[in-house]
This record gives structure tokens, sequence and C-alpha cells, in this order.
């Protein structure tokens, strides 16, 4: 009998032991990588029970996701640390604003301290090398690019530009490269555009071709509507150098470079614009890294679903097409979003880190998109998926990820360590040490404005204008002594008729013999 009374806590102890001994067995790594927190069952965390993520796998892209006030913002903090504390630069897109206090060291808390007990992990408190950087007129490193390297490919497809509109783009930018005509902003890109469509339009269509009047109109209309949505601040010189964001510093640990996008929420198109710009610019100049062992970037995108909304089928292909192919340069790509149907079919088959905190189910959608999220994940024989999504608690979450054989790892629901930086923002005096200190706001903040297809084209319509007018003149001139030249001649003809009429002998004979008969 009181066997049979202890029996339901033996098997239970026993199903605690097959748990732990099946995570410790699923997440056993040989070479290094970033334990995120301890194993969870049936509520309960298993000290020592360690979830970790292998750094050969990191650059596989994954996904944080979970409703509003879950933890996702401080999951992607906690990756973001142990990636700068292994040598591992880091980009992150800082929709919020909440994110700038990695650069000051936790103050620390009881709870912080119960956490870190449950897990088995000591608790350490420190702050981590920032670097600030905006795309707009916020205080940090600017960041820019030129249109000349966007390209026309590129630049149709932000614009979401049709087959002709795409190809008359392809004229213009072969029109400035025969003609030495830099295209860095869009000025410069709605002045070849006008140039095009007057002044220059017998030139251009001499060459390759004619373009419409309405075709013209048609892009300018589209590249205006882009400009009001910031474009204008981040086409332009100087262009930022994505090595940049590969810096380390004198400790080993690596740069975390964060983009400051809280005035840019309402105005996705400049966001992937700029994300597009980004990951093409790094495809582009990344070398290929084969199996390294470890990512040489990894970039989170804070509030991802702004990247797709609005986002033509072109320019998602774009972004779909880069997500599979940069992996091989060595750069890891995480998206943090509320739910993962935000995240396009394509892109999620191709992630290999997931992070699913709490989903709340209000509606009968709601209901259904839980179910649909749990299908993502691998089978498990300890928790019933849908269920556990609806359960979690803050700071907790489901987690699957990759072994370093590219197989996935047992599910788990984990107790997600504490950031080890302060989990709020900085300071205004502690921000402006910070910019103070920077190196790169030397380098990228100085305004650069130099002669590019907008002054040339100035200069060569001034150019034919003055010419023109010039020849115009002359004409003019010469048409008016013509005129004078017509009416002397004209004078002087008339006079030497009278003359001739009135000094003619006939003349003067007549006039004699009536003068002679008078004096009779």
């Amino acid at each position: 009998t009181i066997q049979l009374l202890f029996l339901p806590k033996i098997l239970k102890m026993a199903d605690k032991q097959a748990f732990f001994d099946h995570i410790t067995e699923g997440y056993t790594t040989k070479g290094d990588s970033i334990t995120l927190g301890a194993a969870m069952l049936d509520g309960e965390t298993l000290t020592n029970a360690y979830v970790k993520v292998p750094l050969k796998t990191l650059n596989r892209h994954g996904l944080i996701a979970g409703a509003t006030g879950t933890g996702k913002t401080k999951t992607l903090q906690v990756l973001a640390e142990n990636l700068s504390d292994k040598g591992i630069p880091v980009l992150l897109m800082d929709m919020k604003g909440d994110l700038s206090g990695i650069a000051q060291p936790s103050p620390g808390h009881p709870k912080i301290d119960e956490r870190h007990a449950q897990i088995g992990l000591p608790f350490e408190a420190k702050g981590f090398p920032v670097e600030i950087l905006t795309l707009s007129e916020q205080n940090g490193v600017r960041l820019r690019a030129t249109v000349s390297e966007f390209g026309p490919v590129l630049i149709s497809r932000i614009l979401d530009l049709s087959e002709a509109q795409s190809g008359v783009m392809s004229i213009l930018f072969k029109y400035c490269d025969d003609n030495k005509l830099p295209l860095l902003d869009l000025k410069d890109l709605k002045k070849i555009l006008q140039y095009a469509s007057d002044e220059g339009k017998d030139e251009i269509e001499k060459a390759y071709g004619r373009i419409s009047p309405a075709t013209s109109g048609a892009i300018l209309r589209k590249i205006v509507e882009l400009e009001q949505q910031g474009g204008d601040l981040f086409f332009g010189e100087k262009s930022f150098d994505t090595d940049d964001l590969l810096r380390i510093d004198e400790n080993g640990r690596g740069y975390i470079n964060i983009v400051r996008l809280t005035d840019i929420q309402d105005r996705p198109k400049l966001f992937s614009t700029f994300m597009l710009c980004l990951l093409a610019e790094i495809y582009a100049t990344f070398p290929e890294q084969g199996d390294s062992g470890r990512p040489e970037l990894v970039i989170f995108i804070d509030e991802a679903h702004l990247i797709f909304k609005e986002a033509s089928d072109a320019l998602l292909d774009q972004i779909e097409s880069i997500v599979k192919l940069i992996r091989s340069k060595g750069v890891g790509l995480y998206f943090v979003t509320q739910n993962p149907t935000d995240v396009p079919d394509a892109v999620l088959s191709q992630l290999g880190l997931k992070i699913q905190h709490a989903l709340r189910a209000f509606t009968a959608k709601d209901r259904k998109a839980i179910k649909l999220t749990a299908e993502n994940y691998p089978l498990s024989d300890y928790y019933k998926t849908d269920e556990v999504l609806t359960s979690l608690g803050i700071g907790e979450a489901l987690v699957s990820a990759l072994n370093e054989k590219g197989i996935p790892t047992p599910l788990a629901a984990t107790m997600l360590r504490a950031p080890m930086s302060r989990m709020d923002i900085l300071e205004d005096e502690e921000l402006k040490d910070l910019l103070e200190g920077s190196k790169l706001i030397k380098e990228y903040n100085e305004e650069i404005d130099r002669d590019s297809a907008y002054e040339m084209l100035n200069k060569k319509i001034e150019t034919a204008n003055l010419k023109e007018a010039k020849e115009k003149a002359e004409k003019e001139k010469a048409e008016a002594q013509r005129s004078t030249t017509r009416r002397t001649t004209s004078r002087r003809r008339g006079k030497s008729t009278l003359e001739k009429v009135i000094t003619s002998p006939t003349v003067i004979r007549s006039v004699l013999g009536i003068l002679s008969k008078m004096l009779k």
C-alpha cells in the first residue's frame, strides 16, 4: 500500500529524469555555443537542463515571435549580448527605442538572481560595446547609400515599376554612365527624368530610343512618394561601408550596432528600402565563408512585418532570394515579430532557430493561428504544443534550434536567462557620452554635396540655353542689319529715280520754254 502511494511520485521523477536526459543529449555541442536558459516540464524549471544554440548554426537564420509583453525584446538582447561576448558583431533594428541600454550593465534584481538560480547559471552584470546608427536626423552615425550603388534593377523593384518603366530606368542609368553623370541622390534621379523628357529628349532618343513622357511622369510620381517617406535622407553621400559593422573592441567583443528607427515606423517603404540595400550590399561585398563554424555578423530585425508590409511582389522576391543566399557569407538574419504569419512562408522555411513566446487566444482566428504555429515545431512526447503556447509566462519560450549536424533539436519550453545589460534606455547624458566617443560619427556625419547629375545637367542646360540665346541674338542682329540695309538701299533707289526725272533734258527744256513764254 505504501509503495502504491509513492508510485505516482516515483513515475514523475523518472519522467523528469528521462526528460532531463532527452534535453541534455539533444542540446550537447562539440563546438562553442550560447546558453539560452533551462528546459521546463509541467511548469517546473529543470536546473542545469541547458538549452543551447551552437555558434556553427547561427547563420541559418531565426525567428523570435510572441504576443506583446511576453519578452521578445529581452530575448533579442540576450542573444546580442552573448554573440558580442563571443566576438561576433551584431546589428539591431531598434523600432521602439528601448535597446540602447545594452551599453550599460544591469543594476541587478532579486528576481533575476532567483531566475538564474532556477536555471543553474551565475548572473553577471556588464555593458557591451555599442554604436548608435540612424537613418534619419536623429543623433547617431548616418546611414546613407547612393542611387548608383542600388543600380537600375533594385531601384525599379523598390519603386515597383512595370517592365516598360524598368526599361526606361535602365536607359537613364546607361545614359548617366556613358556621360559620367554620378547618380547620388533622388534629386539626381528626378533631374535626369526631367531632362530626358525635355531638353535632352532628342539626344537620348537618338542614342537610346524614345522615352514616353507618360512613362517618365509615372516614374517621377513614384520617386516623389519614396521621397515623402524620407528617402531623400537615406540616398546620398557619404555611403556607409558595411565593413564598419564588423568591428571588434579592444577586449575581443563584437560591436553591437543599434539602428534607431523610432521615427520611421509609419514609413515602411523607407525601412524596406534600407533593409534591401543593406542585405544586397552585404551579399555583394562580404567574402564567401563556407562552413566557418561561426557567423561573421548577425542581424536582428525588430518589427519584421514592416519589411514585408506594402512590399511589392518583386521586392519580396528580391528579399527572399537574398535571405536564401546570404547565409553563405556568414550572415545570420533573425526576424522579431508578434506572429510567425507576419513573415512570408518562403522566408520562414529558411529559419533554423525558432524562439516562440506566448501567444494569446482571444478569438477563433487567434486559436486557428496558434494551431498553425504549433505545426511548425517538432513533435514532442512531453508537450501539447498548442496548449503550451498559450500558457507560457513572461521570459519563457518554446525553443527549437539546429544542432551541429543541421538536425532539429528537441522542442523545449525554456526559462530564458536575463540580459546582462540594462533592460532600459540610456539617459541623455549617457547617450551624449556614447556619441561623443564614436569614431564613425566623425567619418559619416559630414554632409557632402559634390557635383552630380543634378548640377551637371543644370550646367549643361544652362550652357545650351546660353548658346541658344547667343545664337538667337546673333540671328536677330543679323536680321536687323539686313533689314536696315534693305531700307537704306530702297531709299537710295527712290531718290535716284526722282533726280532722273527732274534732271532729264526733256523736263528742263519744257520748264525753260514755259518760263520763256511767261517772260515775254
